[in-house]
């Protein structure tokens, strides 16, 4: 199905509250595939959101799910303690969950969903039988060839294959606690090219691709699509916050990997949040992120979360139609001049 899209784009998963259904539908609408994010929200809110676009469009889309990891042993309280003293407001209890993953599985496969991705780790293979009976196809979000491999083994009919330079949560199966994108990073087109060595499947890549050269480029090198994220954050569709946006389009602050929010690393603008704690976050996820919550939640730009890629300063807003329209034209453009240049006349 990935290979079969009109055009190459895909709007990527962006937990929080950034992919709407009216995002994803205008994304289908423009011929590409848009994706609604799973992580943080109820599978009340879930259904909700699947059911509002459905009636918004008939074209395939997508749904993410986290795949829940590990509990954290790790003491928490001098974290907390060190949170509670940069914000006015009280942090919140660290906790895990599973995000209620079983549920959402089911949710999906109950409602058809046409396409199911998953980040943070493997969905069993019996999981990905019953999606497979379900009519989705499955997708796993990988960062290394041996994820890759992995994900392979269980039966994912395509991979995402993540670079570092992508915004927000890195896919990665595990945190390794010691580095800071939590084990040995990838750009895209190394991932990709490494994964494709591989393994023989489906690849999409993504992260910091934002102009349609960046589609070219990772089509060239062997991707069925580009997914990207931080390109449509600044859509009128999107659900991305007012103090997001604005530090989106001052365009001045570089981006980090960082666990300093979640426990767990992910890229975003640097901020004093995620300068002051860059270097005393634990890797304990989600714990972290139900600890950061009611912080985060304040909307003061240097106590928030501020998921970007690498490129963000060259996103310029716009519908998102449009800007699926433009990634595809700028394709064309770029292929043409690399053809000419190889070949000249």
């Amino acid at each position: 199905m990935l290979d079969r899209l009109e055009v190459p784009v895909i709007a990527a998963p962006m937990a929080g509250g950034a992919s709407t259904p009216a995002l994803v539908a205008e994304v289908g609408r423009a011929g590409g595939l848009g994706f609604l994010a799973a992580g943080y929200l109820s599978v009340e809110a879930l259904a909700e959101r699947i059911t509002a676009t459905t009636a918004l469009t008939d074209r395939p889309f997508g749904v993410n799910l986290f795949v829940p990891g590990p509990r954290s042993t790790t003491d928490l309280s001098g974290y907390r303690e060190r949170v509670a003293a940069q914000s006015p407001t009280e942090p919140g209890e660290p906790r895990w969950d599973d995000d209620s993953y079983a549920a959402k599985l089911e949710l999906v496969m109950a409602l058809r969903v046409p396409v199911v991705s998953f980040t943070f780790g493997l969905p069993n293979p019996e999981d990905v039988h019953r999606l497979h009976a379900a009519g989705a196809t499955v997708v796993v979000t990988v960062t290394t060839p041996q994820e890759a491999a992995q994900a392979a083994q269980v039966g994912a009919d395509a991979l995402c294959v993540q670079g570092s330079d992508a915004g927000g949560h890195r896919g990665t199966f595990a945190d390794d606690g010691v580095s800071p994108g939590g084990g040995e990073l990838y750009g895209v087109l190394a991932a990709l090219r490494l994964v494709r060595a591989k393994v023989d499947l489906p690849l999409i890549a993504t992260g910091g691709l934002v102009h349609g050269a960046d589609v070219a480029a990772v089509i060239t090198a062997g991707a069925v699509a580009a997914q990207l994220g931080t390109a449509f954050l600044a859509t009128p569709e999107a659900g991305t916050s007012a103090a997001h946006r604005q530090a989106l389009a001052e365009g001045t602050r570089r981006t980090a990997l960082t666990r300093a929010f979640s426990g767990r690393p992910a890229r975003g603008l640097v901020n004093r949040f995620l300068v002051e704690n860059q270097d005393r976050a634990p890797a304990a996820y989600p714990e972290v992120h139900h600890l950061t919550k009611p912080v985060r939640a304040t909307g003061d730009p240097e106590l928030m979360s501020l998921w970007a890629g690498q490129t963000y300063a060259l996103v310029r807003p716009a519908p998102a139609a449009e800007v699926v329209a433009r990634l595809v034209a700028e394709a064309r453009q770029a292929l043409s001049v690399a053809i000419t240049r190889i070949s000249p006349v």
